[in-house]
């Protein structure tokens, strides 16, 4: 059985997580640069035995997608290609980000820890794999 990796996607910079090998723990893998995403998940892949990929989904509080949509699509379109025999799925992350930052500030880190985006991005990762492994769906397919 192969891992579940977690993209929350941002403009300049992207959060990943990943399940350990049974899919029992979500975790905070890192935070790339979005530049270097596709070369960072090519490294990780060849290394580890990744099963599905589990994108951020952004939609707005109506349901629409948020204009970031614009810019996964086109990344899922690749990922799709690089790594086909990985399956890809999106699954909505509104309010992770929120989530993430109430959560940094319970965990009674440091101000200037606090700060720190790249740890917004990857708690925020971790939220949204742990959110896809509550979800019905995914209880289905490990059934």
């Amino acid at each position: 059985m192969g891992r579940i990796l977690a993209i929350d996607y941002g403009v300049k910079r992207t959060g990943l997580a990943v399940t350990d090998p049974l899919r029992i723990v979500p975790g905070g893998l890192s935070t790339v640069p979005t530049a270097q995403l596709l070369t960072f998940l090519s490294e990780y892949i060849a290394s580890e035995k990744v099963d599905l990929i589990v994108v951020g989904h952004p939609t707005q509080m109506n349901a629409e997608e948020s204009q970031t949509m614009q810019k996964i699509r086109p990344l899922v379109t690749q990922i799709e290609k690089k790594f086909s025999d990985i399956k890809v799925v999106l699954y909505d992350e509104r309010f992770t980000s929120k989530l993430a930052q109430r959560a940094i500030l319970e965990s009674g880190m440091g101000k200037m820890k606090r700060r720190n985006k790249a740890l917004v991005d990857e708690v925020s990762a971790v939220i949204i794999l742990q959110s896809y492994m509550d979800s019905l769906e995914y209880q289905q397919l490990n059934q």
